[in-house]
């Protein structure tokens, strides 16, 4: 009997789980895709926002900071690492 189940019904649960797994990757790439959009986005916004100000406030700073951290770790770069340098040259007011 446990011959049996080795093997035909481990190879299908094998098979089951990888098709599960291989249906779910295009999935996990558009998540993935619309956070990095989500985060370039925001990062745009908040950068021309201190740009058209003048300047950057600390709170701004932090969290644009913060955005930018993720949005570097997953994989972003480009316009988004620019606008991130140019906002963080501004000077800060309080």
């Amino acid at each position: 009997m446990w011959q049996f189940i080795t093997e035909y019904w481990a190879g299908w649960l094998c098979a089951l789980i990888g098709g599960a797994i291989l249906a779910a990757i295009p999935k996990i790439k558009a998540l993935w895709d619309a956070v990095l959009a989500l985060l370039h986005d925001r990062i745009y916004t908040e950068c021309y926002r201190f740009m058209e100000l003048g300047y950057i406030t600390r709170d701004g700073l932090r969290n644009l900071n913060y955005l930018y951290k993720t949005y570097h770790v997953m994989g972003g770069n480009g316009t988004g690492t620019e606008l991130y340098k140019r906002a963080c040259a501004l000077p800060i007011h309080d």
